[in-house]
């Protein structure tokens, strides 16, 4: 009898336990995301003035390695429930995570392209990658995200 109760008691703890517990789960996971996005913006942005001011490729080289590294993690940080206070991720990932995750795909693919233009000496090819690549940004943007408030 006694073991009964302690083992009510302990499934009732854990109900209560475990909605805050996943909020915070989800509440970092946006919070991880949202780095990730800022960390993307502020090496494209460097990357783009690498461009404009047609500096050597190589100092292109470690913005768009982070890119390219970031890029196939994306998919991992939106799981279900993440869609929380915070996020501009619109209900679209999860109902069409098929084509979300096509978009997020060909980011993927844009970002190595970068990269490997980055280590190239053509600065046509690194501007016309620079341009694909936030091209594939902009593909997931419009129908995954909300716009800025």
């Amino acid at each position: 009898m006694m073991v009964l109760m302690v083992l009510r008691a302990t499934a009732l703890a854990a109900v209560l336990v475990l909605p805050p517990t996943l909020a915070f789960a989800q509440a970092g996971v946006i919070a991880e995301r949202q780095a990730g996005f800022r960390m993307l913006r502020d090496r494209m942005e460097a990357i783009q003035t690498i461009v404009q001011m047609r500096d050597p490729n190589s100092e292109a080289v470690p913005h768009a390695r982070a890119i390219a590294e970031h890029a196939p993690k994306i998919k991992t940080l939106f799981p279900p429930g993440s869609d929380g206070q915070g996020s501009r991720a619109l209900p679209a990932i999860w109902t069409d995570r098929a084509g979300f995750e096509r978009v997020a795909d060909a980011f993927v693919q844009r970002a190595e392209a970068l990269l490997a233009a980055a280590q190239g000496n053509d600065q046509r090819a690194l501007a016309q990658a620079f341009e694909a690549t936030g091209q594939a940004c902009g593909a997931c943007h419009r129908p995954y995200r909300q716009p800025q408030r």
